[in-house]
């Protein structure tokens, strides 16, 4: 019932694109969620280190960003991130040092603490929380919504903000789509080897590496 009540709030929107926007749309968000990148490599190795239903946790927190993401377009601040070289490097700087602090957690992890996290309820809040300030702190986001999002509009029509906002939908649910599939397989592979304490440390170790490597790349782009 309430599945059927938020198709029709949402897919009448998709006739005021035009299935000739939508449908070109969809397969190029779901081409992008499989080209490696920041994100997938964080669900990848999340869901590793901590199960399906951890990295399912990250996916969701991901997404939430990607809301704020397509608010910024919608309403314009993604113009102002663009336009500001200070508010970009702020928030760029931010982005990194919380990727730095999560490599330095995974460094120092031992397999034990991570079968502890894995046992608690308040870790997926935890890993919900880093997909959030994964993303969010990601200027780039925004700034690639702006520049993706406008292609599929068509200001004839009407409402672009909502047009901005039924797009950045959809390009959630091809994230959800392929980060899940991500997150279930990595997750069950990561179950199956981690049972060894040699394993769980090998994890950490990757784990922090993946961190290291997405804070200086976050950290050394540009506008």
């Amino acid at each position: 019932m309430r599945g059927a009540f938020f198709c029709t709030m949402i897919f009448p929107v998709f006739p005021m694109i035009g299935l000739e926007a939508v449908v070109p749309f969809f397969v190029a968000s779901v081409l992008l969620g499989l080209a490696p990148g920041p994100d997938n490599l964080f669900v990848l190795a999340q869901s590793a280190l901590y199960g399906k239903s951890a990295g399912f946790a990250v996916v969701c927190g991901l997404c939430t960003g990607l809301m704020v993401h397509t608010a910024a377009v919608a309403f314009g601040i993604a113009a102002f991130l663009q336009t500001s070289a200070y508010a970009f490097t702020m928030l760029k700087l931010v982005g990194a040092g919380y990727l730095a602090w999560l490599a330095w957690q995974a460094f120092r992890a031992t397999s034990k603490s991570i079968r502890l996290n894995k046992q608690s309820r308040r870790t997926l809040w935890q890993l919900y929380r880093r997909g959030i300030l994964m993303n969010v702190t990601n200027p780039k986001v925004s700034i690639f919504f702006l520049a993706f999002l406008p292609q599929f509009i068509d200001p004839a029509k009407g409402q672009v903000a909502l047009q901005i906002v039924s797009l950045g939908g959809l390009f959630i649910v091809a994230t959800v789509m392929v980060f899940g599939a991500i997150s279930f397989i990595a997750g069950s592979l990561g179950q199956r080897v981690g049972q060894s304490d040699r394993v769980q440390r090998m994890l950490n170790r990757i784990a922090g590496a993946v961190f290291l490597l997405l804070a200086v790349r976050l950290a050394s782009v540009e506008r």
